[in-house]
């Protein structure tokens, strides 16, 4: 009897191996991937201004840009520009030296002063009023930045809009490619998306001078917006 045993282990557990299932075949389907683009007209401006003060101290610098930069807030302010819409973006102290070369009679590095930059990010909600404010803000001090980013406040519409164009191309070159292999499309089995926002439009303004009041405001374009939609779409294959 205990001779009987393995073999009778062995039988059960071949059977039960026969017995598993057979996973189904793997569906046919065809992925492809569909593009969108959607644009629209900025509502909105992003301005880079920057004071630069050199002294020789450092308290001496710090007390002049300060100064020059509470004039450009205080301006911005009174323009409507909400408090909300004014950031610091940077604030550097940093010591000036001068070297030792052949084209001067220095023997030694010497401190000879302190540069001090202090940069303040503006969102302006009223595009026409970017070219003013950019000359006021000259004429009060801003002798750095200048960089003008458009952007717009809401995009969901528009993206909106690169989603159903990116829906309908995937569904145009799905239909292209069953067509050329001779095969019939099934249902959508999954769709995924990669937005793809382009940076706001930058531009920069002509380099800050200390120059009397112009007699117009600085021109400035604000353009169109791009926004892309790229979708991945799973068709099955009819058989």
């Amino acid at each position: 009897m205990r001779a009987t045993l393995p073999f009778a282990f062995l039988m059960l557990g071949s059977a039960s191996a026969l017995a598993q299932p057979v996973p189904p075949a793997p569906t046919p389907q065809i992925v492809v991937t569909g593009e969108g683009e959607a644009t629209a007209r900025p509502d909105l401006a992003m301005l880079s201004l920057s004071v630069m003060r050199e002294a020789k101290t450092a308290r001496e610098a710090l007390e002049a840009n300060s100064s020059a930069m509470a004039a450009v807030i205080s301006a911005m302010k009174a323009e409507g520009i909400a408090d909300a819409d004014l950031q610091t973006s940077s604030l550097s102290i940093e010591p000036r030296y001068v070297y030792p070369d052949e084209n001067n009679k220095e023997t030694e590095t010497r401190l000879v002063g302190y540069q001090v930059t202090n940069s303040l990010g503006v969102r302006v909600r009223q595009i026409d009023k970017v070219g003013a404010l950019l000359d006021k803000a000259v004429t009060l001090g801003v002798n750095q930045g200048g960089q003008i980013n458009f952007d717009s406040a809401d995009t969901t519409k528009v993206f909106a809009e690169a989603r159903k164009r990116a829906v309908q191309d995937a569904m145009e070159r799905a239909k292209t490619l069953a067509e050329a292999a001779g095969i019939k499309l099934g249902q959508v089995m999954e769709i995924s998306e990669n937005s793809m926002r382009q940076p706001p439009m930058p531009m920069m303004a002509k380099s800050f001078e200390a120059r009397a009041v112009a007699p117009a405001p600085a021109p400035v374009e604000a353009g169109e917006n791009s926004y892309h939609v790229q979708v991945s779409v799973t068709f099955a294959i009819d058989r």
